[in-house]
């Protein structure tokens, strides 16, 4: 979005109004697209643990059995997996059964806010960086400055997701950057397009 009103040929403080604009309402956005979605995880993860609470309380005998049958499916013999099963059960059952039917557990359960925050912090950080380009270089660069510095960020943030992901970085970084650089070349094409037409 800066190159596109930097290209447009508009002036420093309206660059950065742009861009603080940006960075807000991408934050925001981010912000409210996670909740909305993570909220929902967390409707489904709790309607998964009443259901499953009411079927403890009314066929307790059928839940073992399905708990058992889920250990034996991972190795288990029968006599041990009914046994760890009964166990289970006895000491949480709705915890064995979130945990090993529903795949829920306290490390993966739906946080909206914390993802909410999470998002708006990573976009943020993310927008921070051409903002501050759009600050610092001298007007007769911005453009170009812009356009190095982004490409050179995006690369770096494709390294450092792929090698958290235990991947080889080069691919990561091309697709990352190819997606980066053609949409920076959409919004200059179309801030040089306004900008001469207006």
């Amino acid at each position: 979005m800066l190159l596109g009103v930097a290209a447009a040929g508009a002036e420093r403080p309206a660059i950065l109004i742009a861009g603080v604009a940006g960075l807000v309402a991408g934050a925001m956005s981010m912000a409210a697209g996670e909740y909305v979605s993570v909220s929902s995880q967390a409707d489904t993860e709790q309607s998964d643990i009443s259901r499953e609470r009411r079927e403890l309380a009314s066929a307790p005998e059928a839940e073992h059995a399905e708990l058992a049958a889920i250990y034996e499916s991972r190795g288990v013999d029968p006599d041990t997996a009914r046994a760890v099963a009964e166990q289970m059960m006895a000491f949480d059952a709705l915890g064995a059964h979130a945990r090993d039917e529903l795949h829920i557990t306290e490390l993966t359960t739906a946080r909206p806010v914390l993802a909410a925050l999470t998002s708006a912090a990573t976009f943020t950080a993310g927008a921070a960086l051409p903002l501050l380009l759009a600050a610092l270089l001298p007007m007769a660069l911005i453009v170009v400055g812009e356009v190095v510095g982004s490409i050179l960020f995006l690369a770096l943030l494709g390294a450092v997701g792929a090698i958290a992901g235990g991947t080889r970085p080069w691919k990561p970084v091309a697709r990352v950057v190819f997606w980066g650089a053609l949409a920076m070349a959409l919004t200059a094409g179309i801030g040089r397009l306004v900008g001469t037409s207006l």
